[in-house]
């Protein structure tokens, strides 16, 4: 049998390369391109990251259960899916590396959607809005943001309450700590003057106070916090199943029913809905 030809044998081998080439990038691309969607639909499961240090939002109960606005908003997207739910409790640091690692598939935290944010991660269009207020002691002086500067705030670390007081009492002394209950438990120690952050976070945590008629939420809104649902970039096929999910549950009034379950007039942390949801025709 005579031996091939250099030439030929190059020519061969050349054509072996670009054919493997052709054939790994085309399974790169299909599977950039593949819906996370088409996966949680084959696993039969959303992963969903969680706040529970934030109630109503998300909390756990004595059973031991994650519950609260978001955890059944989560539940409502998850049936119109037709899969079941996992939660993972997730901090304000952890939030974005979740989506950005995999481990969860959406985020669900009381998360304010920011142009900075959206550079690395997608967002649903709005379904909470609040702004950002000031806790303090019944008796502080403290009145709003301009009476923070040389005092120590305690924030929740890697949140946007940490960047608002930066930017509007650059003065100010800020403490970040893992979340919002371990800054009241410094406030409450006096190891800082205030904490800040959404108005509906600091009503809950002055609602849960021991003495919740020690506590004040003072100020006027110095911020604007759109709470968006997070998620991998560049998936519109998931994007658009969230947000149709939520328009749906918008106008059926079923969204409105999950609101006033925890936010609604009677409850421990009643809050007017005085927002609109967007609604596309």
């Amino acid at each position: 049998m005579k031996g091939s030809s250099p030439g030929k044998s190059w020519l061969l081998l050349t054509v072996a390369i670009c054919l493997t080439l052709l054939m790994v990038g085309f399974s790169t691309f299909a599977s950039a391109s593949a819906s996370l969607l088409d996966t949680i639909k084959h696993r039969g499961k959303i992963i969903v990251g969680v706040q529970t240090s934030a109630p109503p939002a998300s909390m756990v109960n004595e059973k031991g259960e994650i519950v609260g606005f978001e955890v059944d908003l989560a539940k409502a997207i998850a049936e119109k899916l037709g899969v079941k739910v996992e939660f993972k409790q997730l901090t304000d640091a952890t939030r974005i590396p979740s989506i950005l690692q995999g481990s969860t598939d959406i985020v669900i935290a009381t998360m304010t959607h920011t142009r900075e944010r959206d550079k690395v991660v997608d967002f649903s269009i709005t379904y909470f809005v609040t702004g950002q207020r000031i806790l303090v002691p019944k008796n502080s002086h403290i009145k709003g943001i301009t009476d923070l500067a040389g005092k120590k705030v305690g924030v929740p670390r890697g949140s946007t309450s940490e960047q608002n007081v930066a930017r509007k009492q650059p003065k100010a002394r800020i403490l970040a700590f893992d979340d919002i209950p371990t800054a009241f438990l410094a406030l409450q120690q006096g190891a800082v003057d205030a904490i800040s952050s959404d108005e509906s976070v600091l009503l809950s945590t002055k609602a849960n106070a021991k003495d919740p008629n020690a506590w004040k939420v003072v100020g006027e809104y110095f911020s604007s916090e759109p709470f968006g649902i997070a998620m991998r970039e560049n998936d519109s096929k998931l994007r658009d199943f969230i947000n149709n999910a939520l328009i749906e549950l918008w106008q059926s009034g079923e969204f409105k029913k999950i609101y006033d379950k925890w936010y609604g007039p009677g409850t421990k942390y009643e809050l007017p809905l005085n927002f609109e949801m967007e609604v596309w025709p």
